[in-house]
This record gives structure tokens, C-alpha cells and sequence, in this order.
């Protein structure tokens, strides 16, 4: 074999855990060229705590960063991932209020991010989401929106946590396996075109719902990886690979939130 093959097979073998932790500078993240934050250095630990990896310095990092946090879904983020490096942060959690129809933040979309941090779900909660599954068995980010891949994924994982069975959690599987495309990879809406998040998603959905995910999801993921060890987001593009890196990691390991 000629060195060319070589290094390209080295090359091929690097890690994403070893991508996305030469990324970090004192346990924030930042992507390549990028200024770090509280919320990619959130997905990093997550995809890092999931594969087993350490991330040195990123829940002091994180505490620091608590009071500019501004949305429901920023502050679940962050303490989902603080929990993943230590204790659970019930000032944080304070922080996510529950309406008493069960919303818990702005939007739907942060309600199923609210019960995840909490690691648990009201009565009235439970309803509230269940009350907003469309006639196609999906769910929005929104309230009344459109139903997409990603946010259904998101909410099999917080029915799993409130311990939700049955033909809600069917009706969701069978929605989301509709967003599988040809190649294997999951797309967010209709006509989008599979990427790598998407795939990520609803693999850790599936999981959620007790569901064996495709082994041709995982065939497209491994098509995206780059010889830095990251992921492009899709066959067309590479872009924020330090996001979509973190978000394969928890897929890979096929552990949906929270963990």
C-alpha cells in the first residue's frame, strides 16, 4: 500500500470525540474560527458526555454563563448539559415556568425541551403535549404549526420521560420514519433533503419510543464524516461541524435525552 492510501486511512480514523474536544478552550466551545457560547458549548458536553468523554472546565464555564441565558430553551439546554458534568441545578431549573395549561416556557418546542431538564412531566404537562400531536401524528415547534422530523423526535423523548405508551408513541414513530429519504438520512421538513441533524434526531426519537432505528441512518452518517473527524451536514454542505458533530456523537451512541 502506497503512503497515500495510508494517510488517508489514518485520516478516516480520527475520532469526532477527538474533533469536537480540540475545540474547546477552557471548556467553552467555539467552532473553527468562531467565538464560543453557552449553548454550543452545551451540545458539546452532551455529545461528549454520551460517548463516554470528558469536558474538562465546561460546567464552570456553563455556571458563569447562567445569567445571560434569556429563552426557556437556552436554560434547558444548558442545565441538561450541567447535569450531565455534575449536580442537578435546581436554581437553573427555577428558572422554567410551567403555565398552569402544562406549556412550560414559549413555545411547544421548549415544553418538550422543560420536561427534559426537569427529567419529569405534570399531569398537566403530559396533557398539554399530547393535546398538541396533529391528525398526522407529528408535532411543531410552534403551537398549531407545521409538524416536522426534529420536533417529533424531541417530543417522543419527553413522552418517554412522563412514561407515555401506546398509539401516541406509535403515531409519532410512524411520522418521523416518514422523513427517511433513500440514502438513509432523515430530512426536517418535506422536500428539505436528508441531513445530518435530522438523521441524529430522529435516531435518538426512535430510541426514545423503544423503536430499533434503521441501520441505513447510520450508513448515511458514516457517508458525512471528514477526514478531521467531524460531520458535514449534509452531502451538499459542511457547516458548523462542531453543532452537528455533538448532535451525531449522542446519536452514534443511540441514548436519547436526557441521559
Amino acid at each position: 500500500m502506497g503512503l497515500a492510501p495510508l494517510v488517508a486511512a489514518f485520516m478516516l480514523a480520527v475520532s469526532p470525540v477527538s474533533f469536537v474536544q480540540a475545540q474547546s478552550a477552557g471548556g467553552a466551545y467555539a467552532e473553527p474560527g468562531g467565538t464560543a457560547d453557552a449553548l454550543l458549548t452545551s451540545w458539546a458536553v452532551l455529545g461528549l458526555h454520551a460517548a463516554g468523554a470528558d469536558s474538562p472546565g465546561s460546567l464552570a464555564y456553563l455556571r458563569s454563563q447562567e445569567p445571560s441565558l434569556r429563552t426557556s430553551n437556552d436554560i434547558a439546554l444548558v442545565a441538561l448539559a450541567e447535569q450531565a458534568l455534575g449536580p442537578r441545578n435546581d436554581d437553573l431549573l427555577a428558572r422554567l415556568q410551567v403555565r398552569p395549561i402544562g406549556q412550560i416556557g414559549e413555545t411547544l418546542n421548549s415544553t418538550f425541551w422543560g420536561v427534559l431538564a426537569l427529567g419529569r412531566s405534570t399531569p398537566a404537562t403530559t396533557r398539554f403535549v399530547l393535546a398538541h400531536q396533529t391528525k398526522s401524528g407529528g408535532w411543531s415547534w410552534f403551537a398549531r404549526g407545521q409538524p416536522d422530523s426534529n420536533d417529533t423526535a424531541a417530543a417522543l423523548e419527553a413522552l418517554r420521560v412522563a412514561g407515555v405508551h401506546g398509539r401516541p408513541v406509535a403515531r409519532g414513530v410512524a411520522f418521523l420514519r416518514s422523513f427517511q429519504n433513500r440514502d438513509g438520512g432523515f430530512e426536517l421538513t418535506r422536500g428539505r433533503g436528508s441531513d445530518a441533524q435530522s438523521t441524529a434526531w430522529a435516531i435518538q426519537g426512535l430510541v426514545a419510543a423503544g423503536v430499533k432505528p434503521p441501520r441505513s441512518a447510520f450508513a448515511y452518517l458514516t457517508r458525512l464524516k471528514r477526514h478531521d473527524g467531524s460531520y458535514r451536514y449534509s452531502a451538499r454542505y459542511a457547516t458548523t461541524p462542531v453543532w452537528v458533530t455533538a448532535q451525531v456523537l449522542a446519536a452514534l451512541a443511540k441514548k436519547p435525552f436526557p441521559f
